[in-house]
């Protein structure tokens, strides 16, 4: 009984070690290992492929066939995570290639058969459509529809309904646009006429109503009149804020005695004629008291205008005398090289000798009048109100000090010694030409950031011309958005950095040149 027991166990351990050698899995080889990276680097090509296809459309334009290729991506990409057969990722990558073939061919067809409402679609985008919410998201569904019956080769839903989609998208292109360059001013006349403001101006808010129907009109007659419509719009969100003004005057007039009204616009009118060093008139008539103050203006403006005329009769009288000196120098050179008996060849290369002297002469002198002008104007600003610092052959006056209303382009009295800086420092070059960057953060939309800096740039602009700094031919304004940062957008400071206008002032006459 022994034995038998004896035996039993033994071939019982010879059957469990071979079931064991069986079982136990061999060690990866060199072939195996190559095999495995092949799929990590075919599932990053059609990572890429998958990529490529949603910048092309391929997600709107064949949803079907493109949700089917992106499922086998992630399948194929989850075999790999899980180490699995190779064999099986390949063939989850080779669905989801053959999807995404599909996909294209299906594309090119929608874009041949509805062209046309890829395009409003594609308009309607660009002019912020996607903001209108609920209701772009039901024409997106249409769309869709679209090419979905492309893909079932349902043609003929497509033909039918295609107009309407197109002609869907082409509203809310033309809402989007209204939103975004009327869109406040019917925001402030709603408001005001909710909150009961109008009566106070009803003449004044009945002509901002009229002048914002009007540029309403012409929008959706004109949706592309880009330029046009950006200035009515600025022009009616001028004359809505005018009304909120004169309304907030008229009900605080409305509170006051008649001799405190007449106070307050005595102590106005005192307050300006203090600030012109014109003649104290109280006690005098209303009219004579308003036609001191123009009378004055009238006077500082002829005073400029007769500065600055000869100001430009002392560079002419300057150019005419560098001009004589110029010739009688390249006479004198003549004559001395005809009294030394020097020959014609030698008298030309005297003479090139002597302009390239002259030349250099004048680069030196319009390099160091620059740096002199670069180190007055340095010291024109506080370090809070501007940095100045050169740019090749240019100054930049970057004005940090500038302050504008919360989403708006006003010049407000608080900047006007700022920018007077800035006018001393632009005028003191000779015949220079002015570039005016407008930039911003990047919180809110782009379209809107780039908007407002051309906005501001444009206000900055208008007020120096408006000041006489210098013609408006030689003042370009340029608004870049978030564009160019100077910092990161990622925290208030960076982003404090980031809102600026930049003076860019080209001297007439270039060191170098």
């Amino acid at each position: 009984m022994s034995n038998k027991l004896s035996v039993k166990l033994l071939l019982f351990f010879i059957t469990a070690a071979f079931l064991s050698a069986c079982t136990t899995a061999p060690p990866l080889v060199p072939g195996e290992t190559a095999t495995v990276i092949n799929s990590i680097e075919a599932i990053n090509q059609l990572e890429a492929e998958i990529t490529a296809a949603r910048q092309n459309q391929l997600d709107i334009l064949s949803p079907e066939m493109f949700a089917q290729a992106e499922k086998f991506y992630l399948k194929a990409k989850t075999e790999v995570e899980k180490k699995s057969d190779p064999a099986d990722i390949l063939e989850y990558i080779d669905d989801s290639r053959s999807n995404l073939q599909k996909a294209e061919e299906t594309a090119k067809i929608a874009r041949t058969m509805i062209g046309q409402v890829i395009e409003s679609r594609k308009m309607a985008r660009i002019a912020g459509a996607p903001k209108l919410g609920k209701d772009y998201d039901k024409v997106e569904e249409d769309f869709l529809s679209l090419t979905r019956a492309i893909e079932k080769n349902n043609i003929k839903y497509t033909q039918k309904n295609a107009a309407g989609v197109d002609e869907a998208y082409r509203k809310l292109e033309l809402r989007a646009i209204k939103i975004e360059t009327i869109g406040e001013v019917r925001s402030i006349l709603e408001k005001a006429e909710k909150d009961g403001v109008t009566e106070y101006a009803p003449e004044s808010f009945a002509l901002a109503k009229k002048m914002l129907d009007d540029t309403d009109a012409f929008i959706s007659k004109n949706p592309y009149a880009k330029q046009e419509m950006l200035k009515m719009a600025k022009d009616d969100l001028f004359m809505a804020r005018r009304a909120l003004s004169l309304a907030d005057q008229c009900k605080t007039i409305g509170k006051m005695h008649p001799e405190e009204i007449a106070l307050y616009v005595d102590d106005t009118l005192h307050m300006i004629t203090t600030q012109l060093a014109a003649q104290d008139m109280r006690d005098q008539k209303f009219k004579i008291q308003v036609d001191n103050i123009l009378g004055s203006i009238e006077s500082l403006q002829n005073d400029h205008q007769f500065l600055t005329e000869k100001l430009k009769e002392k560079r002419a009288e300057f150019d005419e005398m560098q001009t004589g000196y110029e010739s009688r120098v390249t006479v004198l050179s003549q004559q001395i090289a005809f009294l030394e008996g020097k020959t014609k060849e030698e008298q030309m290369a005297k003479e090139q000798l002597l302009a390239q002297q002259r030349a250099t002469e004048q680069k030196l002198a319009a390099e160091k009048k620059f740096n002199q002008l670069f180190t007055e104007v340095q010291e024109y600003f506080d370090p809070n109100e501007a940095e100045v610092y050169k740019k090749g052959n240019q100054l930049v006056i970057r004005l940090k000090g500038i302050q504008f209303p919360i989403g708006q382009a006003i010049i407000m009295p608080e900047n006007y010694l700022l920018l007077s800086k800035a006018q001393r420092a632009i005028q003191g070059f000779d015949e220079p030409s002015v570039i005016i960057e407008g930039h911003t953060d990047s919180t809110g939309t782009y379209e809107l950031n780039k908007h407002l800096s051309q906005q501001r740039a444009e206000a900055v602009r208008d007020y120096l011309v408006a000041n006489q700094t210098l013609p408006a031919d030689k003042v370009i304004a340029l608004g870049y958005g978030p564009d160019r940062p100077l910092a990161s957008n990622a925290n208030p400071d960076g982003r404090a950095i980031n809102r600026r206008i930049d003076v860019i002032v080209s001297p007439g006459s270039l060191p170098g040149q």
